[in-house]
């Protein structure tokens, strides 16, 4: 009996593994606007003439080239939804701090990349952006993620204009299938064990796998394009229709090899040759 029991886990846990994979139902039409322009990876910027990434500058020159825009949004510490990728200001602002355990005002004292560029408000951001450009919206794990997810979403019922949102944290994305499911919803991911070598195995392992599909069920799967030979994401593909968006590409040459199979062009560090996508 153990060993006919064996057996049967053994034979049905890759059918198993495959429906926790699966993405949600697809919505490959409400996709498509993404498809036609490039994405502009933090905004449009260029720090040689002193646009940081992140910035208002940045986001404003993106959308007067036509370009859709991916930003990074945290909470800080009083609850403000502010505009910043690193889970600390040193790179950006030469600060040993936090972004999550600063207020508001102690953030906006902070200069980007020794600019005169202040870290962003999202509701400025959404304010210079308007509707003219599409928005994907990635939701950073740091600090109190789920909370910065809720304030975001309820923001966003007031947004007129094209956006979908996107996380590393499965958390993030599940809890919007669950609240705002209307909202177009992507997990982003990597091989974490090229990547961050670091992290214990199992959470290598779970990550990299993206087994939490099984609860956040994303519309679209937002993969780093240099691992696209992954093991799970190469299954995905396999077996599912799924949007599939590249980041970041970092050179035209990179952009035409990533069409093979990437839908979604996510860019940064130079210019593409074209506006939109195929």
């Amino acid at each position: 009996m153990v060993w006919m029991c064996l057996l049967l886990i053994f034979l049905w846990s890759p059918l198993l593994y495959l429906w926790m994979l699966g993405p949600n139902k697809p919505r490959l039409k409400a996709m498509r606007p993404f498809e036609k322009v490039y994405i502009a990876h933090r905004g449009l910027h260029d720090l040689s003439a002193g646009i940081p990434e992140n910035s208002l500058a940045a986001f404003r020159r993106a959308v007067e080239a036509g370009y859709g825009i991916e930003m990074d949004l945290q909470l800080t510490r009083d609850g403000k939804l502010v505009v910043f990728h690193d889970d600390t200001l040193e790179r950006m602002c030469g600060v040993q701090k936090r972004v999550t355990r600063l207020t508001y005002e102690e953030l906006r004292a902070c200069r980007l990349a020794g600019t005169q560029e202040k870290i962003p408000l999202f509701d400025e951001v959404l304010k210079i952006v308007a509707g003219k450009v599409p928005l994907i919206i990635e939701m950073k794990y740091e600090g109190h993620c789920i909370t910065a997810t809720k304030l975001a979403c309820k923001r966003l019922e007031s947004y007129q204009g094209l956006y979908c949102m996107e996380s590393f944290h499965p958390g993030c994305v599940w809890w919007i299938r669950r609240h705002y499911p209307e909202i177009l919803r992507g997990q982003l991911s990597m091989n974490y064990f090229e990547e961050e070598p670091e992290k214990p195995f199992y959470q290598k392992l779970v990550m990299t796998s993206m087994v939490f599909n099984v609860f956040s069920r994303p519309d679209f799967i937002a993969y780093k394009h240099s691992h696209k030979d992954q093991f799970s994401y190469r299954l995905l593909r396999r077996f599912y229709r799924v949007e599939n968006a590249a980041w970041t590409i970092q050179s035209q040459a990179q952009l035409e090899e990533a069409k093979d199979i990437f839908r979604i062009m996510i860019f940064d560090g130079f210019v593409p040759d074209k506006k939109g996508g195929r």
